[in-house]
């Protein structure tokens, strides 16, 4: 491979809508490693290596999220419990994921997390449950109970907002960035549009949707306040120099419907992609749902590109029909859906995928296996993947790109 761009180089060139001669590979191994780690069951080729030379040793870009701001939470006391046991305990944090509040979660002891937010008005509390397959596969715990339930809890979490300084980690996406190298891509993680924070972190789906009925207008002051939010740490990255960020909004059609797409998530995308377009950076969105009742809205967000994107037989949407509905964007990262790489898909179908898939690429995509790559896939198919893409060229595509 001596001599061809890096895998950096490449995902550069399709954020500029160029098409490198190699296509970008680049995804996410921290599952199925930390999974394979405890169990002691890396492949021997592998054993022994840090994350970052086993993507190397397997030939796969690494994409690596990285927070680029914290917020100290002025005027809070915050507690954590682990299984009843006293696990944190400190006023005006610094806290990294919040609401989610995951700098605090232990993610390889199984058990419950009980995290309360004291404020002079009262107190919050969330908690988040670690089972036994989650250490088994290393994948995260479940949030069990959110931050709010019940309408005093607005007004307290108000007080948080309101206060809440935002404090820049800028050198720690940069040391990111030195430590992946060339070798993949590190993403700055803002946080979910407005909509999908009280969707997934404030409330939880079923409380949502009773909420936008029984107090429309609690739901909207909620919003409003994490939209003005969202333009303050907008603004705080714009000195951040890199070339891309993402919003991690975990985005699902049938969930966040096309009509609530409409009304809440639309308006907000334009917003923060102008904002972030202005400080030239491309902008992309974690897009790991169902995407079929949102294709032919993505493209008039102002999104770059939709990161995850994850095709038929994952969801029922299906990669052509999205290659279609976005040809002039947002572009697509992601299209290798997980369950190709098990044992029960044959390896005939395996190739079948792959053929098809690379039939129909005919602009700028980076490749990566969505949303996950857990502990029972194929490390080999992975490998089969990274040939293919190396042996892969594209010198039709200017011709291609004149024509639309």
């Amino acid at each position: 491979m001596d001599g061809t761009p890096s895998m950096r180089q490449r995902a550069l060139a399709v954020l500029r809508d160029e098409m490198p001669p190699r296509l970008p590979f680049i995804t996410r191994l921290e599952a199925w490693y930390r999974s394979h780690t405890r169990a002691n069951t890396l492949p021997e080729s592998l054993r022994g290596l840090t994350l970052d030379e086993v993507h190397a040793a397997v030939g796969v870009g690494r994409l690596k999220f990285s927070n680029p701001f914290a917020l100290r939470l002025r005027g809070v006391e915050v507690q954590a419990r682990f299984n009843g046991e006293a696990l944190f305990h400190a006023f005006e944090p610094v806290i990294e994921n919040f609401p989610g509040m995951w700098d605090l979660v232990p993610t390889d002891r199984v058990g419950e997390t009980i995290t309360e937010l004291i404020t002079p008005r009262g107190r919050l509390s969330l908690q988040h449950k670690l089972l036994p397959e989650n250490v088994q596969t290393g994948t995260d715990p479940y949030l069990v109970r959110h931050l709010l339930q019940g309408d005093e809890d607005y007004h307290i979490l108000e007080f948080i907002l309101d206060r809440a300084e935002v404090v820049p980690l800028h050198e720690k996406v940069y040391d990111d960035a030195m430590q992946v190298g060339e070798h993949g891509l590190v993403v700055p993680l803002l946080y979910r549009i407005p909509f999908q924070q009280v969707l997934l972190e404030y409330l939880g789906e079923i409380p949502l949707f009773r909420a936008l009925h029984a107090q429309p207008a609690k739901v909207r002051r909620l919003i409003d306040v994490l939209d003005q939010q969202m333009m303050v740490l907008i603004q705080a990255i714009a000195s951040l120099d890199v070339p891309y960020v993402e919003f991690p909004d975990n985005l699902h059609g049938p969930m966040t419907s096309p009509r609530l797409f409409r009304e809440y998530c639309l308006p907000t995308y334009q917003k923060y992609c102008d904002a972030l377009h202005a400080q030239g950076k491309k902008v992309g969105s974690h897009t790991d749902g169902n995407m079929r009742p949102l294709l032919d809205l993505l493209p008039q967000t102002g999104l770059d590109v939709c990161e995850s994107f994850s095709p038929y037989p994952l969801t029922p949407c299906r990669f052509q029909e999205a290659w279609h509905a976005w040809e002039r964007g947002p572009r697509i990262w992601g299209g290798i859906p997980s369950p190709i790489l098990e044992d029960r898909f044959t390896a005939a179908d395996f190739r079948a995928y792959l053929t098809n898939l690379f039939e129909i690429i005919d602009r700028p995509i980076i490749l990566g296996i969505v949303d996950l790559f857990m502990h029972h896939n194929s490390i080999e198919r992975v490998r089969d993947i990274v040939s293919w893409v190396e042996a892969a060229e594209f010198p039709e595509f200017e011709e291609h790109r004149r024509e639309i």
